[in-house]
């Protein structure tokens, strides 16, 4: 039973402090008070929250080590077996700010909408602060069931919602940049005059090629091995290819247009992979080319920079305006739906601008007469 004592304050009213106590072996194992004003709330609030402590398993629950929402996304990062790469970097980002320092238990959605300010601040945008929270919602979803750690997903929803609600989170900008053929041309040359420079340096006009044609993303290109590959039915199989729902094991047959295979063709068999390099090696390349070839200026928003994944883009679009029906593209592209491949169709012309473009034969057969 909880014990009520009556202290006179200061300013000469009466404070009635609540105290409750729980005991096992004679050893106190919960202690908790709170003042009130007046006497019948003091009892009121003790025989309530005593209720509430003789509930199964609600010691217990109390008695347990407060884990810092930091060590709630290190067990989601080392319990996933698959992870995106942008994903596990956001989540390591989340650990630099206070949230990650405090008791999971108390976080509520006023912490959240709070954090997603901080970061907005910061210069991040709307969109970026959106991607943030939904990583950070993840871990809020598994981590009660998965490790026993008191994150309430309710106040997550709750803190989207309002989020939402006030415009300080949105869904991503569609990307629709394309490259020009001037730009491309200024891309293929600067590349074809480092391949003279470094011979060992990653054959880029054949991967941004390669990009373009197969419509591939650079993580899929740098997988395909040449058992993936099968040149009698002018296809491959890309692993793993992108889906939201399935991150491992979602392996697709997608064809291969005549110019993407006249590149597979071209390209040495000297180890397993066709294109054996790192994505992120030609990711950086393709990034200080296009800022040293001021393709991508100082203060260019993100949605009009161009990018590696922009050849996607490009390489899709190309199949509409060159009259290929939703499947036929999709047969290329690997789409399951028109809902995700229509985000990546922006046509701007009829027919194929790549018809007779010269370094289509420089990069399958090392001519650069054309």
């Amino acid at each position: 039973m909880g014990t009520i004592n009556a202290r006179k304050r200061k300013d000469g009213s009466i404070g009635y402090t609540a105290q409750i106590l729980r005991k096992k072996d004679g050893a106190i194992i919960w202690r908790e008070a709170k003042t009130f004003d007046k006497e019948r709330e003091a009892k009121a609030w003790i025989r309530w929250r005593e209720a509430e402590l003789d509930k199964p398993g609600a010691l217990e629950q109390l008695s347990k080590e407060d884990v810092p929402l930091a060590d709630a996304i290190d067990k989601y990062v080392g319990a996933k077996r698959t992870i995106g790469r942008t994903k596990e970097q956001v989540l390591r980002s989340i650990k630099t700010y206070p949230i990650a320092l405090k008791a999971s238990r108390t976080i509520r959605s006023n912490d959240i909408v709070g954090f997603a300010d901080e970061l907005l601040a910061g210069g991040r945008k709307p969109q970026t602060v959106g991607n943030y929270i939904s990583h950070l919602a993840a871990v809020f979803r598994d981590a009660k069931a998965a490790w026993d750690i008191d994150l309430d997903y309710a106040e997550m929803q709750t803190a989207q919602r309002t989020l939402t609600r006030l415009e300080k989170i949105s869904k991503s900008e569609e990307r629709t940049r394309r490259p020009t053929l001037d730009e491309l041309e200024m891309l293929m040359q600067h590349f074809a005059d480092r391949q003279i420079r470094v011979p060992a340096s990653a054959p880029m006009c054949k991967i941004i090629a390669f990009g373009i044609f197969s419509t591939r993303r650079q993580e899929e290109i740098t997988r395909i091995a040449w058992d993936d590959l099968d040149e009698a039915h002018s296809r491959v199989l890309v692993r793993d290819l992108k889906h939201p729902g399935q991150k491992k094991g979602n392996n697709v047959w997608c064809e291969l247009v005549p110019e993407a295979m006249a590149i597979v063709k071209s390209m040495p068999k000297t180890k397993r992979e066709i294109f054996p390099y790192h994505a992120d090696t030609i990711s950086a390349a393709f990034t200080r080319a296009t800022t040293f070839l001021g393709i991508n200026k100082e203060g260019t928003p993100d949605e009009d920079r161009l990018v590696f994944h922009s050849l996607r883009h490009e390489g899709i679009s190309r199949l509409f305006e060159m009259g290929r029906t939703i499947p036929l593209a999709a047969s290329v592209s690997g789409h399951r739906t028109w809902n995700s491949l229509k985000r990546y169709t922006d046509i701007k012309e009829v027919g194929d601008k790549y018809a007779g473009w010269k370094w289509l034969q420089v990069v399958t057969t090392g001519d650069k007469s054309a």
